[in-house]
């Protein structure tokens, strides 16, 4: 893992130029530009909140919309860049065969194309919070470790599956199916504390309750998504106890994922 943060400093500026093209590339000729980047997550704001207006779902004090939008925040930078990131080798074919640079540059470079969306999501998510009077705490500083653990998480996927898509081109096309059935074992259309008090208070699964709450933290994005809501709107350090489970596996998982890209990028050239 040191050598990742080492590849990340020595080729900073091939990491930014490449992403400022994928930027550009993306939204050039198009009207709406890079307003396109804040229309999905408004979009599935919109479409949750029709759906809560018949299902119902409680949220407290905290209105549903801005409580989703902030769910949808850290969930469409994951999704997104996992997405990116496993495609990127296989797109970026003609560079991989003109010269030899680290090939984690790739998802790396798509996961920092996908920062530059995150910050116009959370300018429009501080906008919805000063239309509904809410104010940050001072755990709002924890964002940025928030983030950067959810960075952590889509690398961990990016390595494994930009390495696999090389060799098995349906690992793009099924991706996108894997994430969507994530998403809804994610607490973003409902919080986690509805989770919580299902499994952990009512014990709605009798002995097995305690077992599936721990089996559904071990999705990472529960912790992730519950501790971006908890500090901007609950005033509350994140729960660190729906944190571990799902950080334990990534630690676990993150090495072997490294080292099978970087095994497999030996044979990148040829088979791409």
């Amino acid at each position: 893992m040191l050598q990742v943060a080492k590849n990340i400093y020595q080729y900073r500026e091939l990491i930014s130029e490449l992403a400022w093209k994928n930027i550009i590339v993306r939204y050039k000729q198009s009207y709406l530009g890079i307003v396109w980047a804040v229309l999905k997550p408004l979009m599935l704001m919109l479409i949750f909140t029709l759906v809560r207006s018949f299902v119902g779902i409680e949220t407290g004090d905290i209105p549903y919309p801005v409580l989703t939008f902030a769910a949808l925040i850290p969930w469409v930078f994951f999704q997104e860049s996992t997405s990116e990131g496993v495609i990127s080798v296989t797109s970026n074919a003609p560079l991989i065969k003109k010269i030899y640079f680290p090939r984690e540059v790739f998802p790396l470079t798509a996961m920092a194309t996908k920062l530059v969306e995150l910050v116009i999501s959370l300018a429009i998510l501080a906008i919805m919070m000063a239309y509904y009077h809410l104010l940050p705490s001072i755990y709002a500083l924890w964002i940025p470790a928030i983030i950067a653990y959810a960075m952590i998480v889509a690398l961990t996927i990016s390595f494994f599956g930009a390495a696999l898509n090389v060799y098995y081109r349906d690992i793009a096309q099924a991706l996108p199916v894997g994430l969507s059935l994530l998403m809804y074992g994610s607490p973003v259309m409902y919080p986690l504390a509805l989770v919580h008090k299902k499994l952990i208070v009512e014990q709605a699964a009798g002995e097995w309750s305690n077992t599936l709450y721990t089996i559904y933290t071990l999705n990472p994005l529960a912790g992730i998504i519950d501790s971006f809501q908890r500090v901007l709107f609950k005033n509350l350090p994140p729960d660190f106890n729906a944190l571990y489970p799902g950080a334990i596996l990534i630690v676990a998982i993150l090495p072997f994922s490294y080292l099978f890209f970087k095994r497999a990028e030996n044979w990148f050239a040829d088979v791409i």
